[in-house]
């Protein structure tokens, strides 16, 4: 089948602690990414639309080849207000977080913090100036945002439409966080390309997607967990209480969207290096949360494609299309075999066979190692790419 492609991840992040964050040293953050980047590439992700995190850099060493991963489009920071959804702030001790708490710090690295009350256009712009392929907007709070209660809308929807104008001036698309009605209607009537989770959506606000061509990218798997953790005892009452509530809504919302005609799309919302690698598991979950199953797959490749203004030469086996393909020893049948880890037997990019499948010509194999840089080949069985001392 073709490569997956996930819509909505973060290759930077292997945590959810932030004491960790800020006391790993950047240039071993950097070095984490590559190994997430790998993982995910040899699970079966041949593209991924990163959600923050990731800039300009690590997308073109990808394509220079230095690591192996799959084609990436960044949009570099996510950006919020203050006292909003990832803001930073460390509110024990009272402290303004630097950035680097949630994505990695750097000189010319973008502030994903809007100065109010004017600031949008040039935080855009400063995303933009950065290399950024998407501009990433937080319009509503999230279901882990401190403060409790349901997550309200963080900018006016003259301050969306501000973002969409700026991005779309310079040929960038506008996907927007953004749950509950109110906050999904203001960034769909602004012109956004995706809405990012959409918990909470109603019929009215479905429809206005459909009539838009807005595309749900819903990313089940992480909210499911937050149901499990909600009942460990791990989680403050109130964020228990809303991770319950969120985690009952996500079917309901599938429903909604899938019934108005709204295109879904797979997005994993990775974040912890537990879960690099897992991304093909939202499938199983697109699929028990009300998608058929050619639905769910189609989700996971043609949509993601026609979302990511790639469908002209990935989602699809296809002739003149890139050969980005995954093998399988299995008919996926219910689909649940996409969340065990060795569902995938080889993956090609390109062309290339980045996992080689044990039935693939020696030959072959050896052919194209040969004919491409080292570290386009993952060893599937590890976290570093295949040598190959004997290639260019």
């Amino acid at each position: 089948m073709p490569g997956v492609i996930d819509c909505h991840s973060h290759v930077t992040l292997c945590t959810y602690d932030p004491l960790e964050l800020m006391t790993t040293p950047l240039s071993e953050r950097f070095f984490q990414t590559a190994s997430m980047l790998h993982r995910t590439l040899a699970a079966g992700v041949t593209y991924v639309r990163d959600a923050g995190g990731a800039d300009a850099g690590v997308r073109d060493s990808l394509i220079a080849g230095h690591i192996p991963g799959p084609r990436l489009a960044v949009s570099v920071v996510g950006l919020t207000r203050s006292e909003g959804h990832g803001d930073g702030a460390l509110l024990g001790p009272g402290l303004e977080a630097p950035a680097a708490v949630t994505a990695l710090g750097y000189p010319g690295r973008p502030q994903h913090v809007v100065q109010e009350p004017d600031g949008m256009r040039a935080a855009v712009r400063a995303v933009l100036r950065a290399g950024a392929d998407w501009v990433n907007i937080f319009a509503s709070g999230g279901i882990m945002s401190v403060r409790p209660g349901e997550p309200l809308p963080e900018f006016t929807a003259s301050e969306l439409a501000v973002v969409v104008s700026e991005a779309a001036a310079f040929g960038r698309g506008v996907m927007a966080h953004a749950l509950g009605a109110s906050a999904v209607g203001a960034a769909v009537s602004a012109g956004v390309r995706s809405i990012e989770h959409g918990i909470g959506l109603t019929e009215r606000e479905a429809a206005l997607m459909a009539q838009h061509g807005v595309t749900l990218v819903p990313t089940l798997s992480p909210y499911h967990e937050l149901g499990h953790l909600a009942g460990t005892g791990h989680l403050p009452q109130w964020a228990a209480d809303r991770a319950h509530a969120t985690q009952a809504m996500l079917a309901d919302t599938i429903a909604v969207a899938r019934d108005a005609g709204v295109r879904i799309a797979l997005g994993s919302d990775c974040r912890h290096r537990d879960r690099h690698g897992t991304n093909l598991a939202e499938i199983t979950r697109l699929h028990r949360d009300g998608l058929s199953v050619s639905d769910a797959l189609l989700a996971a490749t043609a949509n993601g494609a026609r979302l990511c203004g790639i469908s002209e030469s990935v989602g699809r086996i296809a002739p003149r299309y890139e050969f980005d393909a995954i093998l399988l020893d299995e008919d996926p049948g219910d689909l649940s075999l996409f969340e065990r880890p060795d569902s995938v037997t080889g993956v090609f990019l390109g062309g290339v066979p980045v996992v080689p499948h044990t039935r693939l010509p020696a030959a072959m194999t050896a052919q194209i190692r040969d004919a491409v840089r080292p570290s386009l080949v993952c060893d599937p069985a590890g976290d570093l790419p295949a040598a190959n001392p004997a290639a260019p």
